[in-house]
């Protein structure tokens, strides 16, 4: 028996077997594809707040070998603006990374740390009871859990034999993507694109590597099987209907499409089963927010789901997952029907994004935007406090090194500036660091395996007060 089975080993199922496993939790990750889906090799970029988790489980330096750093400006809504001064992290830049290539380095990282993983496996139901879920795969095969994840995306399995509400809206636009060698000069290239992207923002035909471009352009119409990727000539023919030529593209890299559905699950948990990733919601690419939700959401799940399993989790500890993710994917899907209505050729939509456009000049403006894509200004709601509380901590110096060095094992971690604090009966759990040259503001804080603060003070009875909340009853 397993303390739990994941769904689904992309991004963030990968994410949250690595998670479970620092806390010696029995994991198994069912994978349905036997090989990596050769159409998904498309690049994806992670975000700052990623790439802080990232460095916090030691995984940015194997991760950075493999991408292309690129400025965080520009991001919302393809609104060409740089990033004001002073982002507030250690990490202020986007990484363009191959999907397939993330996809192996977060599974690789799980199953170094003892995770299971087993490829050519589909979930087809599943049937849970007090102690357990009871898990039935294609072909028969019944595996038994404490706990069952859905991270098998948008499609997810999981979350329809979960019966949970799924509300939102179809897709009623869709794009190509894809990237392929261009027949004609560069010059030709960066002429018309800029030209067209006067009037249509979804359009783009972007260097990457010699004579080969990511192009993006809109579709003729929306498939109802999107799963089929695209052909070259279905990309030829918008390109003329767009731009009057084609650009003489050929050899293609790879294909596919992407519609605008936006969707958001009721409850990502019902009993001893719980949705993360696409699996809970769905919504457009604009901003490339999509693969940075879900390795988030594995990050604030794991700890608690272990917690759970290894018998000290406070009581309504697991439930703060749906409490804290909940809000965040709503505000995604907000802000990606708020960009995609700014990509619109209607005169409206062009009369708004202009005045966007404007507005991003004032700092203010742009700073907020970038954070919120960024997934830097989460801020959860841990009642009244200092302005940190709920807040990502940055990666401060410390005299032991950086910050986020000390967060690898997935441990809570109290850092005191005060030398008089201590954790004595949650040492099993959280971590002490004394350093009164820390570059904080604030006495002592006490940090959640996530890097999220859930405490700040001075006073030892205060938080010997708050730790119960988060990491349950002292030992004796």
């Amino acid at each position: 028996m397993f303390d739990v089975i994941i769904a689904g080993c992309g991004p963030t199922g990968a994410m949250l077997a690595a998670e479970l496993r620092l806390h010696r939790v029995r994991v198994l990750v069912l994978e349905k594809e036997s090989e990596p889906v050769s159409s998904l090799v498309r690049i994806v970029s992670l975000h700052v707040r990623s790439l802080e988790l990232m460095a916090m489980r030691g995984l940015l330096d194997r991760i950075l070998e493999h991408g292309r750093r690129r400025p965080v400006g520009g991001v919302f809504a393809a609104i060409p603006k740089p990033a004001p001064d002073g982002l507030d992290s250690a990490y202020a830049y986007q990484l363009g990374i191959p999907q397939p290539v993330i996809n192996r380095l977060l599974e690789d990282h799980a199953i170094e740390l003892g995770a299971q993983v087993r490829s050519g496996c589909a979930v087809e139901g599943f049937e849970q009871d007090e102690e357990g879920v009871t898990v039935r795969l294609v072909g028969g095969e019944r595996l038994r859990a404490r706990y069952l994840v859905g991270c098998d995306g948008a499609r997810s399995t999981v979350r329809k034999v979960l019966g949970v509400g799924f509300p939102g809206e179809p897709a009623r636009t869709e794009t190509l993507m894809g990237e392929m060698e261009v027949g004609v000069p560069q010059e030709e290239v960066v002429a018309k694109v800029t030209e067209i992207r006067e009037t249509n923002a979804v359009f783009s035909l972007r260097p990457f590597g010699e004579s080969v471009y990511s192009v993006i352009v809109p579709a003729a119409d929306v498939r109802e099987d999107r799963s089929e990727p695209p052909t070259l000539e279905d990309f030829q023919q918008q390109l003329r209907a767009v731009a009057g030529t084609d650009f003489g593209v050929h050899s293609p890299r790879w294909l596919s499409r992407f519609g605008d559905a936006t969707r958001l699950v009721e409850r990502y948990r019902v009993g001893r089963v719980l949705l993360a990733g696409d699996a809970a919601h769905i919504h457009p690419p604009a901003g490339g927010q999509g693969l940075n939700l879900g390795v988030q959401d594995a990050v604030n799940l794991g700890w608690k789901l272990a917690a759970q399993i290894r018998g000290w989790a406070p009581e309504t500890l697991l439930d703060t997952y749906q409490a804290e993710r909940h809000p965040v994917a709503a505000d995604v899907l907000h802000n990606t029907r708020a960009q995609v209505a700014l990509t619109s050729t209607e005169p409206g939509p062009q009369a708004v994004r202009k005045l966007l456009t404007e507005l991003m000049d004032f700092d203010e403006v742009n700073r907020y935007l970038i954070e919120k894509i960024t997934a830097t200004d989460i801020r959860y709601d841990f009642g009244h406090g200092p302005d940190l509380l709920g807040r990502r901590l940055p990666d401060v110096d410390l005299k032991q090194g950086k910050l986020y060095d000390q967060l690898r094992q997935g441990r809570a971690l109290l850092l005191d500036r005060t030398e008089s604090l201590t954790v004595d009966g949650w040492s099993d759990r959280v971590d002490l660091i004394t350093d009164p040259t820390a570059a904080l503001n604030i006495p002592a804080l006490l940090l959640r395996p996530d890097g999220h603060v859930a405490w700040a003070g001075e006073h030892q009875q205060d938080l010997n007060a708050h730790l119960p909340r988060w990491f349950g009853k002292p030992t004796t």
